[in-house]
């Protein structure tokens, strides 16, 4: 069993960019910041739960770690970089953290490096239990305008909520319950004293309006990248500056013109 993915052609001398979206996405939601970056193989890809991957279940960060290795394995990808957004960033940093042979270096973008504290974790895993159970019993639509009306998506206008509520609405409830449940940050480790030890580099990019994750940004990486007139999701909200931040990463990392 592998993840959907869909692959776009480049210099094969050079790391594949692997994308990992957020939760409720697909592989599209890259895309837009990532197709200027065409001199390279690109591979977007819907996790469990959602997209061409919605009957693909999984019960751990263990078990999505081995999907993904395989999945990698299946289109030969032998050196690459993750880039991952929200959830997609905590399976991208989780990964890392195996130290996979391959793995050049990570990009993620509003991600968290694990809760610190039990009592923390209980709350979260309270939160996101009832946060599944509205996903399977009640009308989309109804929950996800629930959903972007929690603070880190503050930033939101009514358009950009209303867009988003409709975007998302497409997807299977149940489905996405069992990937919240799976995936819940009060399932992950706390990652930092790990990431702290990678041989490689990671960047954290962050919307200059998401003050949570500007907070956390520090604590995941040295090399922080501020993205304005952006919230939490930033690469949806100002793809062109997101595809610049990475186009310039990139260059410098690799080391050749793109």
């Amino acid at each position: 069993m592998i993840l959907h993915g869909q692959a776009m052609p480049g210099n094969q001398s050079q790391p594949w960019l692997v994308f990992l979206h957020g939760f409720s996405g697909d592989n599209r939601e890259w895309q837009p910041a990532g197709e200027t970056l065409d001199r390279l193989p690109r591979l977007y890809l819907d996790l469990p739960g959602h997209g061409a991957s919605a009957d693909i279940q999984v019960a751990s960060f263990a078990q999505l770690d081995a999907l993904l290795r395989a999945t990698l394995d299946s289109y030969n990808i032998l050196k690459y970089w993750l880039v991952g957004y929200s959830l997609g960033g905590r399976v991208a940093l989780f990964h890392a953290c195996q130290q996979p042979a391959g793995l050049c270096g990570v990009i993620v973008e509003g991600a968290h490096p694990g809760l610190t504290s039990e009592e923390a974790r209980a709350e979260r895993s309270a939160n996101d239990s009832q946060w599944a159970a509205s996903f399977r019993q009640q009308p989309l639509p109804e929950v996800f305008d629930a959903w972007y009306r929690q603070p880190v998506f503050a930033s939101l206008s009514d358009a950009e909520r209303s867009a988003l509520v409709a975007l998302r609405s497409r997807n299977n409830g149940a489905s996405l319950a069992a990937m919240l449940e799976a995936t819940s940050l009060a399932r992950q480790p706390d990652l930092r004293a790990a990431l702290r030890e990678l041989p490689f580099p990671i960047h954290y990019l962050y919307g200059e309006h998401d003050s949570k994750f500007q907070a956390l940004a520090t604590q995941v990486s040295r090399r922080c990248h501020a993205i304005p007139a952006a919230g939490h999701n930033a690469h949806r909200e100002n793809p062109a500056t997101v595809a610049t931040a990475l186009a310039r990463i990139l260059r410098l990392e690799i080391k050749d013109p793109l």
